[in-house]
């Protein structure tokens, strides 16, 4: 397997698929229609350095994935508000632009305050809820390597319960489907295979770059970082949990970073829990689904002159 390079993300009907700056989201609109919308994001950091400095540079992906993510989610959910709208007539139309320009600014208000509202409520699922009722075994144990491997546990018993709940949603499940998509379209091309609907659809969901992959190394990785805090304070210990936060976000990127780039026995060994977790975020989809895959990578990525390089380096 050839590191591409190339990435993404299910949206709602859709899949979005972001090569360096430039980043493409293809929906498959009610009318089965299917829109490309091709733009650019620079990130938060422009300064090379700083912004390819390990540790630091998952730190940068990891909140530009959060904001990147959520905008191409609210563009895909755009296509599926209520079509029942009446088309403005004439005398209308004048009120429809300035409609139009009050629900770009509050799009950009709700966005923020909901991307801001989900980072909090999964650092009060993931780690204060873990982390509180881990506290309820020093009635056992004065160790408090165990107590904290024993949150580590809950938060790891509360992700995946959690994954597998909403997995079992309609929608959600529809979501995780274009999710499989998006991992067999990069598997196809990252595997030497022309982009069709034929080779993709026999080409793996799981993939070792995913985001569920980087979750899962996370919640791994903040176990040994909280494993070693050693301060009385409960209030502090907290405090502590959530500033190592950013760090241990960086560690786990460096990981995944790796994965993606190395057929290392160990490295592939370690990459097995996360590919195994996949089982739960991606589903097999329908050639309708792959067709939009297809069409994201394609607006953003030269497929063609990648696996021609491939069969190339293979003779």
């Amino acid at each position: 397997m050839r590191y591409s390079g190339i990435g993404g993300q299910a949206v709602m009907e859709g899949v979005m698929m972001k090569n360096q700056d430039k980043y493409a989201v293809a929906v498959r609109k009610p009318d089965h229609e299917i829109v490309v919308e091709v733009s650019e994001y620079d990130g938060i950091i422009q300064n090379k350095k700083i912004r390819n400095f390990p540790i630091l540079r998952g730190v940068f992906s990891f909140i530009e994935s959060l904001t990147l993510g959520m905008k191409t989610l609210m563009f895909s959910a755009s296509f599926f508000e209520e079509e029942d709208e009446k088309k403005p007539g004439e005398k209308d139309r004048e009120k429809s632009k300035e409609k139009e320009a009050k629900q770009t600014a509050s799009e950009k208000a709700m966005m923020g305050g909901t991307l801001v509202f989900s980072v909090l409520m999964a650092i009060v699922i993931f780690m204060l809820i873990p982390y509180y009722i881990s506290l309820l075994f020093q009635k056992i144990t004065d160790s408090q390597m165990l107590i904290a491997l024993i949150e580590g546990i809950l938060r790891l018993a509360i992700f995946i319960g959690y994954v597998a709940v909403i997995s079992l949603m309609e929608d959600i499940r529809r979501v995780f489907m274009y999710h499989g998509a998006e991992h067999k379209c990069i598997n196809c091309i990252e595997h030497g295979m022309d982009l069709t609907v034929e080779n993709v659809r026999k080409s793996s969901k799981q993939h070792k770059r995913c985001g569920t992959s980087f979750l899962l190394i996370v919640m791994i990785v903040s176990i040994f970082f909280f494993m070693f805090i050693r301060v009385d304070s409960r209030v502090l210990r907290l405090v502590l949990r959530l500033v190592l936060i950013p760090v241990i976000a960086g560690v786990s990127y460096e990981f995944i970073r790796l994965a993606g780039r190395s057929d290392n026995a160990v490295v592939n060994f370690l990459s097995k829990p996360g590919l195994w977790l996949q089982n739960l975020t991606t589903k097999e989809p329908d050639d309708e689904m792959i067709e939009v895959g297809i069409a994201s990578v394609e607006a953003v990525f030269d497929w063609r002159s990648y696996v021609t390089e491939i069969r190339q380096e293979g003779k």
